[in-house]
């Protein structure tokens, strides 16, 4: 997590808890990407990623709306007579992929084993995005598959803390982790809570979006270690589907992810990560 912003000091630190990164569009869904044609996407970028899953596709996110009940997705039906895909492309460190669905273009960095596990920083990462993205939507003019109407931008930063840093050994101390959680109170009969999970979420700005906070105990596939995820997630709707705009809202989403970072964690684990 770093970067300096308008209004706030920077944030960075010099060994980050970040163990995924992900920056992603969501669009109406083209009916003409099926899956021969994403493979057909993989031959314009199979250089740089030469390994290639396919996995079933993600749901549409929900979208962020402001008016009537908060946080109530609405139903989506469709009906189609083709199976649906979800592409991966992946680099061979296997730490850069991207993600391709007839309505979901996805970007990923995530944390490899050493060498491959130093997190690169949003600058490097921003316009890694923005020439990925632009190869699809020219694989889709060129093919003439239809336009990539973007209704809907992602940037999400998933972040790993190892059960045991600073005196934290129990997964109901979270108040040694987070601001936002107070540290339990004196009672007569319960013990300390076994464990906490927690999910909120704060208004970006004037309505340009929403950051989502999740806490949950995980077991860490890479290592097998006991952790805690804490998972920052901002979404929103750009003012266009341009790639100005798309990449305008990502800047509007991170400094959003790594601000709320800085004010969520405790201090004590911001100087084990060493926050410069």
């Amino acid at each position: 997590m770093q970067e300096p912003t308008a209004n706030q000091g920077p944030v960075r630190f010099e060994f980050p808890p970040v163990a995924e990164t992900v920056l992603g569009v969501q669009f109406a869904p083209i009916r003409k990407l099926t899956a021969p044609y994403q493979g057909l996407f993989w031959s314009k970028v199979r250089r740089r990623y030469p390994v290639q899953e396919v996995h079933p596709p993600l749901a549409p996110a929900p979208p962020e709306a402001f008016k009537g009940m908060v946080g109530i997705p609405g139903v989506r039906v469709e009906i189609t007579t083709e199976p649906d895909a979800r592409c991966w492309f992946i680099d061979e460190t296997t730490t850069q992929l991207i993600q391709v669905q007839r309505d979901r273009f996805v970007r990923n960095w995530r944390k490899g084993l050493p060498p491959n596990d130093e997190y690169p920083t949003y600058e490097r990462l921003r316009p890694r995005f923005e020439q990925d993205w632009g190869l699809f939507l020219d694989f889709l003019n060129e093919e003439d598959l239809g336009k990539a109407e973007v209704h809907q931008c992602e940037i999400t930063y998933i972040n790993h803390i190892e059960l045991g840093t600073a005196g934290w050994d129990a997964l109901g101390d979270m108040h040694k982790i987070l601001t936002i959680m107070g540290e339990p109170l004196p009672r007569s009969f319960l013990p300390r809570p076994e464990m906490f999970v927690l999910n909120t979420s704060f208004v970006m700005g004037n309505g340009e979006g929403r950051l989502h906070v999740g806490l949950d105990p995980a077991i860490r596939a890479l290592d097998r270690k006991q952790v805690v995820q804490l998972t920052l997630t901002a979404r929103g709707t750009p003012k266009s589907p341009s790639t100005g705009d798309v990449l305008q809202w990502f800047d509007l989403g991170h400094e959003w992810v790594v601000q709320g970072f800085a004010d969520l964690t405790a201090a004590e684990m911001q100087r084990i990560w060493r926050r410069l």
